[in-house]
C-alpha cells in the first residue's frame, strides 16, 4: 500500500481540542462490514442500543503517566522540554529513556526538572547517551529523595496530550489546565500497575476515553461481557508514516498482555474491540495462539496491521478518526470492506456533519 493513499486534508476547527462533555456525549457513526453502504449517526450513549446481548467489549486498562516533563538547563539556564519513555539500563540507580527537545545537547548535560507549578523540583537528569535520532536519550535521574519513577512524575510530570492538540489550542488561545487533562486523558478503567515490563503509557486508548461507570452498567444491563487486556502504548503511535509503502515502516515495539481476558481467545462469541490497541492485542495474542505459543505473561509486539491482513479474533471495532499517514488509520482501513477509499469517504462524511477529529473527538463503531 502507498503511504499516499493515507493522506486527507482536515479543516483544522475539527480536531476536538477538549473532550465531549459529558463522555458519553460524544458523536458515534455506525457502519457494517456487512452492510459497508450504510451509515447510521448515533451518540456514544446510545451503545447499548447497537450492540447485542452477548457480545465482549475487549477494553485497554493501562493507566497514562504524567510523562511530559520541562525544566531547565543548568549550563545555559535554557527551558527543556521532554517524554519520559520508558525506565532505562546502564546507569548507577534509577535511569531513563527519554525523548529531549533542546540545542546543542551533549552527553554530561545537567537538566533539572521543574514542578507543574514552575518550582524547581531538585530531581537531576544527566544526559548519558543518544539513543536515536528522533531525540531519545539515555538519562541518569538524581532525586534528593530517592523516589521510583511513577512517584516523581506525579510530582514533575505533566499530561502528556499530544502535540497536534496543544497545538491547535495555542492557534486558538485555549488554555486548558494539566488538571482537567489529567483527568480527562484517563479511561475510568485505568489500572494501577504492578510487576509489568513498564509502568504505564505515554498516550491514551482514547476509543476508551468515551466510557462512564454509568455508561458502563448500562452495558452490562443489556447482557454485554467485558474483558480488560493491556497495552502500554508508546511515544511512536504518534510518528508518521514516512517511507513509500505502508509495510515498510519500522513498527514500534509496545507491550502488551492479555491478563484475565484469555478465554476471549477460546469464545465463540463476538468480540468488539475497543480502540485500536485493544485491536493489536487481541490480533497479536491469536496469532500466538494459531502458531502454538503460549498466550500468557507478556509479550512485545510490533504488530502492524494493513489492508489486506486476516482478521483472526477482532469482529467489531471502536475507534476514533485518526490522523493522515499513521499506522491507526491503514489499521481502520484493514478493517473496513473496500478498504482505505471507503474509509476515507467515511471520513468525508463525517467532515461534513462536523464530526471532531483526533483524541479528544468523537468515535466510529464498525460492526460485523
Amino acid at each position: 500500500m502507498r503511504t499516499s493513499e493515507l493522506d486527507y486534508e482536515l479543516d483544522e476547527s475539527l480536531i476536538a481540542v477538549r473532550p465531549a462533555e459529558p463522555r458519553e456525549s460524544a458523536r458515534l457513526m455506525v457502519v457494517r462490514r456487512s452492510d459497508p453502504q450504510r451509515v447510521e449517526h448515533a451518540r456514544i450513549a446510545d451503545l447499548p442500543d447497537v450492540l447485542a446481548s452477548g457480545d465482549v467489549l475487549v477494553f485497554n486498562r493501562t493507566r497514562v503517566l504524567p510523562a511530559r516533563f520541562e525544566g531547565r538547563n543548568l549550563d545555559t539556564q535554557g527551558r527543556v522540554e521532554g517524554l519520559w519513555l520508558r525506565d532505562g539500563v546502564g546507569c548507577d540507580g534509577l535511569a531513563w529513556e527519554a525523548l529531549v527537545r533542546a540545542r546543542r545537547f551533549r552527553p554530561g548535560r545537567r537538566l533539572e526538572l521543574t514542578t507543574c507549578a514552575a518550582r524547581a523540583s531538585g530531581v537531576i537528569l544527566t544526559l548519558v547517551e543518544k539513543m536515536s535520532a528522533d531525540g531519545a536519550w539515555l538519562v541518569r535521574v538524581d532525586d534528593p529523595q530517592a523516589r521510583t519513577t511513577p512517584e516523581i512524575l506525579e510530582e514533575v510530570g505533566r499530561t502528556p496530550i499530544p502535540p497536534y492538540i496543544r497545538g491547535a489550542r495555542k492557534r486558538a488561545g485555549l488554555e486548558v489546565s494539566d488538571e482537567l487533562d489529567r483527568a480527562a486523558y484517563q479511561t475510568v478503567f485505568a489500572r494501577e500497575g504492578g510487576d509489568e515490563p513498564v509502568q504505564g503509557s505515554v498516550a491514551a486508548p482514547t476509543a476508551g476515553l468515551h466510557f462512564t461507570p454509568a455508561l458502563l452498567e448500562r452495558i452490562g444491563a443489556r447482557g454485554v461481557d467485558r474483558a480488560e487486556v493491556t497495552l502500554h502504548v508508546g511515544a511512536g503511535t504518534f510518528k508518521p508514516i514516512e517511507t513509500e509503502r505502508v509495510e515498510e515502516h519500522p513498527m514500534h515495539a509496545e507491550w502488551c498482555a492479555l491478563g484475565d481476558a484469555a478465554w476471549v481467545m477460546q469464545s465463540d462469541r463476538r468480540v468488539v474491540a475497543v480502540g485500536s490497541t485493544s485491536a493489536r492485542t487481541l490480533e497479536t495474542f491469536a496469532a500466538r495462539a494459531e502458531e502454538g505459543q503460549s498466550v500468557s505473561g507478556w509479550v512485545s509486539t510490533e504488530l502492524l496491521i494493513t489492508p489486506g491482513y486476516r482478521w483472526r479474533r477482532v469482529d467489531g471495532l471502536l475507534t476514533n478518526f485518526h490522523l493522515p499517514r499513521s499506522t491507526l488509520l491503514a489499521m481502520v482501513a484493514a478493517f473496513v470492506p473496500g478498504g482505505i477509499e471507503r474509509l476515507l469517504e467515511l471520513y468525508r462524511i463525517a467532515m461534513d456533519k462536523r464530526y471532531r477529529f483526533y483524541s479528544y473527538g468523537d468515535a466510529m463503531l464498525i460492526l460485523p
